[in-house]
């Protein structure tokens, strides 16, 4: 016979609140919680699975992509489920790409093209943010906390930024997820205008460090996830035999 669970029981092992237990079956993110005679909450074994697989895949893929995973699986759509999971391995993928794209520009004097595309002296924002990968509302965010300055067009006052603006996008789009602060940026940017290049290089393998442990625990986030989905397929085999029976 399966063992039962308190959901203090649970919410210890996982180093949680109950209120958190509480807030994922509010959301309608694992199995609806059985009741006993006194009227009180247990878990079973599958519901410690979906808890564990959901904290994983939080810390694996963030809050939105975990949420979505297990509401999908709620709803027996595994398939959409893992097609999510594939898309956010793969845009961790381009991440990595793009950090060690960026690491390998900056280390050149041909500061002029950039996968094929043709990066001129005076740009627009938004080809910049095109090329760059990001929106047009993070480099005005950026310029605005003085990460970053434009010049403007005398002819119609487009922003316009030049090669030495550009390349400090270019580092602020692929290092943004790893140096958190303003302040350590700006002196990041500014070792990038001195070419200090111990300290430019070891920012970026910092970067790729901090990818290469997030890839770790995706992997492990899809592990607690095939085990879960597991877990609800068996449950389905024994509720058809029970009903067979």
């Amino acid at each position: 016979m399966d063992k039962n669970y308190t959901p203090k029981q649970i919410a210890k092992r996982l180093r949680v609140s109950t209120t958190t237990l509480r807030r994922y079956e509010a959301l309608d993110l694992v199995p609806d919680v059985p009741r006993t005679a006194s009227n009180r909450r247990y878990y079973t074994p599958v519901h410690v699975q979906a808890f564990i697989a959901l904290r994983a895949l939080i810390k694996g893929f963030d809050i939105p992509v975990g949420y979505d995973v297990m509401s999908l699986l709620r709803k027996g759509q595994v398939e959409q489920a893992l097609w999510i999971i594939n898309l956010n391995q793969y845009n961790i993928q381009v991440e990595k790409q793009r950090v060690e794209e960026v690491m390998s520009l900056i280390h050149q004097t041909d500061f002029s093209k950039y996968r094929d595309m043709q990066i001129t002296e005076e740009m627009k924002i938004g080809e910049v943010a095109s090329i760059a990968g990001v929106n047009s509302s993070a480099i005005r965010h950026w310029e605005k906390v003085r990460l970053i300055r434009s010049e403007r067009n005398p002819e119609n006052g487009y922003r316009i930024f030049t090669l030495r603006e550009i390349k400090k996008i270019f580092v602020i789009s692929s290092l943004r997820k790893t140096v958190y602060s303003i302040e350590s940026m700006k002196a990041l940017l500014e070792a990038l205008e001195t070419q200090d290049q111990t300290a430019i290089e070891r920012s970026f393998l910092v970067a790729l460090q901090k990818l290469n442990e997030q890839l770790a625990n995706q992997m492990n986030a899809i592990l607690e996830l095939m085990k879960y989905i597991d877990c609800l397929s068996q449950e389905g085999l024994n509720e058809t035999e029970k009903r067979e029976n």
